[in-house]
């Protein structure tokens, strides 16, 4: 998911530089409702390789595998921008029609991608994601790379009107669970901070997806004064209910780098990665702050602090 939202702003990108612009998108099943919040994407196409690699013997992914490629092949395409640069995005850019733009063998991700794109490019890797996809989408469609913030395109207050669950009235989101348990804080620093917050009038909205983190979340609210669990929600329910937040803090997965894109103030929390390349990045209107990183890991009271500078209470 961090990987498709730090590559959101290349939408707005082009259509500064072309308005008229008809973009398509392809993206992989799971987060293409996450695309359709974006009302600037002319088409999406979803790719199911997850689901079919385990399913490679299936007639039905085989029939599946060719209803795709018959939809990417639907229109001659102007550009092909493979900005992932992986051996898979590059073999999918590939099967559409059209000139193919990426990455050479030296900054590509999967450095053996550099070789399926006719047009290559050098894009340091010393920079954010988000920074790499602009300029990567900049040399490809020949314009200077923008310096501005990022605009992400998801408008938060059209998601506010479709909010259709009784919230609180001042809440902030917790993105407490992640796909790997190092990336995790401790439940003892979730309860700290949240009864910090709780002294501010603040109350606590916790997701969940699967039954582990279900209880992870059930324990913190026990322990934190009105702290809310919510319903199982889906990825777009959950972008309508954080954009109504004050605030989101989350360890390092996809959520919190949504939120950032809905111009959320969000605090972003890391333990075992380094945020440099791919934390949180803030986007026109709204304050992202990372803390820690691999090896270092913040304290409830760091985090805390980090929420004066927001300025969101």
């Amino acid at each position: 998911m961090g990987d498709v939202i730090h590559n959101l702003p290349i939408i707005a990108d082009i259509h500064a530089e072309l308005p008229d612009a008809q973009i398509d998108w392809v993206i992989e099943e799971s987060f293409a409702d996450m695309l359709q919040l974006n009302p600037h994407i002319n088409n999406i196409i979803p790719v199911a390789i997850r689901r079919w690699r385990k399913h490679l013997f299936s007639k039905k992914t085989w029939q599946e595998i060719s209803a795709f490629k018959s939809q990417l092949q639907a229109h001659q395409y102007d550009y092909i921008i493979d900005t992932q640069t992986l051996l898979k995005s590059a073999l999918i850019a590939c099967l559409a029609k059209g000139k193919r733009y990426g990455q050479g063998p030296g900054t590509a991700r999967e450095w053996l991608a550099g070789f399926f794109y006719n047009r290559r490019f050098s894009v340091s890797r010393a920079q954010h994601a988000v920074d790499q996809n602009r300029q990567l989408t900049a040399l490809a469609l020949n314009y200077r790379a923008p310096t501005s913030p990022p605009n992400y395109g998801l408008p938060r207050e059209e998601l506010l009107k479709q909010i259709d669950i009784q919230l609180p009235e001042k809440y902030v989101m917790v993105f407490h669970a992640t796909s790997r348990d190092s990336k995790l804080w401790p439940m003892g620093h979730w309860v700290s901070l949240g009864l910090l917050l709780a002294k501010q009038g603040v109350t606590l909205c916790l997701p969940w997806a699967n039954e582990t983190e279900k209880s992870r979340a059930n324990i913190i609210a026990t322990h934190v004064p009105k702290a809310v669990v919510l319903p199982k929600s889906s990825l777009t329910e959950l972008a309508h209910i954080t954009a109504g937040a004050q605030a989101s803090v989350g360890v390092d997965t996809g959520l919190i780098h949504l939120a950032v894109a809905m111009d959320v103030p969000s605090i972003a929390i890391y333990t075992d990665t380094h945020p440099d390349l791919n934390g949180a990045y803030g986007g026109q209107n709204a304050l992202a702050i990372n803390l820690g990183g691999k090896g270092r890991m913040p304290e409830p009271s760091e985090v805390f602090s980090a929420f004066d500078r927001l300025g969101t209470f």
